[in-house]
């Protein structure tokens, strides 16, 4: 079977959308499918130690976008548009493919994979939502929400929906939000939700008695102690995540004189706000470490006590937190800040790892923190239960023949002979 990914990003760069499009993509390889992926060069190219792009049984076909950098929308809409161009050139030259497989980076590149099947009928066409667009843009005041420009990209995403053969949502308000757009036939648009994952390999489990875990750390690495009580943030601080909650509970427990510290990686638009209110409150026990290296980042994680969660309520379906399933991989307890119904909310309801809080719920976080602080038992049971959640539902392994499933059901028997040799 002949398979392409579309994507803007594929290893080396770091992105979370390029190692998900990669382990798809070996993976099928790995069936024996012949795998093209059509990439741009990426923004951050960095190995980790133990990773590596793993694209020896995969035809990636780089397409040349300029390197401007994340900020400035302008910016990004020209890397889009040329990602865009030079991406159809290279779905114009393939010959047919058996399935077409676009995510959504960059916004609507799915109109890729269309033209490939305006080409050849027979290909089947699957979308990979990972955010909603325009809504995203409507939400975090991009584009007026119902203006022109709003209602231009929802005719455009009713013209592409009607090629489709299947779209891949990341949680069930996702799908809900994908299938109730305006001019939708849900009845005809097959939509499966599917999370996301992280490789088994990546994150072997020990017990505590078996690695010592939380062993302490020089003090000169910069890494919290086996003494620090930790609760860790790690990735995008966009447009839609919220910290007032995890503020007002820094506050609290730096009055209280408690025992614990936020640690906060990565960067956004809400860090100059974070870092401005940590020093106008004078929160020493709030670190902010920008980004880091995946080493100091596992480092990090191996130390934390828990692991924060934030989305903002209208975000809920129009975006999935991808920190999730690292930090169920490390076993760490979750602190959830947000709507009901995303996929941290669902993680934490139905594995019990952690706690699901709405904004503003500074009483629930900071009780939770002195629970796990307190009580090295309920910390324990937590995190047995994160890792549990890991291995069950958010590992490769589990979610891969997830899809391996909506492939087959949209191809039909064409892939069963593979399926059985492999």
């Amino acid at each position: 079977m002949r398979i392409t990914i579309i994507n803007q990003f594929y290893p080396p760069d770091i992105s979370p959308t390029a190692k998900l499009a990669a382990s798809l993509a070996n993976h099928r390889a790995a069936l024996g499918d012949s795998v093209t992926v059509i990439a741009g060069q990426g923004y951050v190219s960095e190995t980790a130690a133990g990773e590596s792009s793993g694209d020896e049984n995969v035809r990636i076909q780089r397409v040349w976008i300029p390197k401007l950098g994340k900020k400035g929308l302008w910016r990004r809409c020209f890397a889009s548009f040329m990602f865009f161009a030079l991406s159809t050139w290279q779905a114009l030259r393939l010959p047919r493919q058996d399935v077409v497989i676009c995510l959504t980076t960059p916004p609507f590149i799915l109109g890729v994979g269309a033209i490939h099947k305006l080409l050849h009928r027979r290909t089947r066409l699957i979308l990979w939502n990972m955010d909603c667009y325009p809504e995203v843009a409507e939400r975090v005041g991009v584009i007026a929400t119902g203006g022109v420009a709003a209602r231009l990209l929802q005719a455009l995403n009713l013209s592409l929906s009607a090629w489709l053969d299947g779209v891949v949502c990341l949680d069930e308000a996702m799908r809900q939000l994908v299938l109730t757009r305006p001019g939708t036939e849900s009845s005809r648009l097959p939509a499966s939700v599917i999370p996301n994952w992280e490789p088994l390999v990546l994150f072997p489990w020990q017990t505590k008695d078996e690695e010592n875990f939380h062993e302490p750390e020089s003090q000169s690495s910069g890494l919290p102690t086996a003494s620090d009580f930790t609760v860790l943030y790690t990735g995008n601080m966009g447009h839609g995540h919220c910290f007032e909650t995890m503020i007002e509970a820094a506050q609290r427990l730096s009055d209280q004189n408690a025992d614990a510290r936020f640690t906060i990686t990565g960067g956004g638009v809400k860090l100059p706000k974070v870092r401005q209110e940590a020093q106008q409150r004078d929160l020493k026990n709030i670190e902010l470490l920008g980004y880091v290296s995946i080493e100091k980042l596992r480092a990090l994680q191996s130390t934390a006590s828990c692991s924060l969660i934030t989305l903002r309520d209208d975000m809920l379906g129009v975006m999935s937190p991808s920190k999730l399933h690292a930090s169920l991989a490390m076993g760490l307890p979750i602190i959830y800040v947000g709507p009901r119904g995303s996929n941290a909310d669902e993680a934490i309801r139905r594995f019990g790892c952690g706690v699901s809080l709405r904004h503003g719920d500074v009483d629930g976080f900071v009780d939770f923190v002195h629970e796990l602080n307190e009580n090295q038992l309920a910390r324990a049971a937590y995190r047995a239960r994160s890792r549990a959640a890991f291995e069950t539902a958010y590992c490769d392994q589990r979610v891969l023949p997830k899809f391996d499933r909506v492939i087959e059901s949209i191809i039909g028997s064409q892939l069963a002979p593979v399926r059985k040799a492999a």
